[in-house]
């Protein structure tokens, strides 16, 4: 049996995990993000002796994951302390000789949704994770997409919801969709967090028209033939047929398409793969570099 190691490296919490390439997990801890000299010692200290041959990272960004970059394994530019222009990979490269893969957390969920999660035998499909941040990643002709860099879909700009007054939280958009709508704007905005808000609150039907804004953008420009929304907050599952409703409505019979019509209960879906599918993920990012 090939034994893999996966990464969920997250802006709160690090998932390192063992696994198959049948998207088995075998293992699997978890410790928060602190500094990258306390997390990376975590890191290495559970991979340590336990044989795996390859190794795939997921990680929240922004990244450098074109190989042949000189910053490649890097997180780059991201807003959290400590961690701007670190070399995750050239850390990991000290201490495993295996091969490795590096990509966006989301750009790994979405690779492993594609191959053993809600968008198995599919071509294409968007997987958004909806939390502390917003992300989305894709997969198109069955790789995922990468261009100058990586997708990054959580900051595109929405149309603001006309009763909503907040200025958003990105510190380098304001009031793009991860500034309106992940995790910390509905606690800013409301001064309380999303799990403990009710159902019918006002809430989520300012939250359900920025995700269907983001959703009729992606389906709108990449057309994917699956869209799966993970993270905290989409744990809220009233979420879905708000979201789904709306984008509808937004799209207005423009795509006629099934999917987008009397299917859109399995068009617009939670995780196959649950709690489990960033890290599985990165086992599939983990798959991909022993096959390169």
């Amino acid at each position: 049996m090939t034994i893999l190691g996966a990464i969920e490296a997250g802006g709160t919490k690090f998932v390192c995990g063992i696994g198959t390439e049948n998207g088995e997990v075998l293992e699997r801890v978890s410790f928060p993000t602190t500094t990258p000299e306390e997390t990376m010692a975590q890191v290495i200290s559970f991979f340590e002796g336990k044989g795996i041959e390859a190794l795939g990272v997921g990680s929240f960004g922004p990244i450098d994951p074109i190989e042949g970059s000189p910053t490649y394994g890097y997180i780059t530019t991201t807003p959290k302390p400590h961690w701007g222009q670190y070399n995750v990979i050239g850390k990991l490269k000290e201490h495993f000789d295996v091969p490795m893969t590096f990509d966006t957390d989301v750009n790994g969920a979405a690779l492993g949704e594609a191959t053993w999660g809600a968008a198995q035998g599919l071509e294409s499909c968007l997987y958004i994770t909806v939390g502390t941040g917003i992300g989305a990643g894709a997969v198109v002709g069955g790789k995922m997409v990468h261009g100058l860099s990586h997708p990054e879909m959580g900051h595109i700009i929405v149309r603001r919801h006309p009763e909503d007054t907040y200025e958003g939280f990105c510190p380098y958009h304001g009031d793009c969709l991860e500034g309106l709508a992940a995790g910390p704007a509905i606690n800013k905005r409301w001064e309380q967090p999303a799990y403990e808000l009710p159902a019918d609150h006002k809430a989520w039907e300012i939250e359900a028209h920025y995700l269907a804004h983001a959703l009729m953008n992606y389906v709108l420009i990449l057309s994917p033939q699956k869209i799966v929304m993970g993270g905290g907050v989409m744990k809220q599952e009233h979420l879905f047929p708000m979201v789904r409703s709306k984008l509808q409505e937004l799209l207005a019979g423009y795509v006629q398409h099934p999917a987008l019509q009397s299917d859109i209960d399995q068009y617009v879906v939670s995780p196959g793969l649950g709690d489990n599918a960033g890290l599985c993920g990165s086992l599939a990012l983990a798959k991909l570099a022993l096959n390169k």
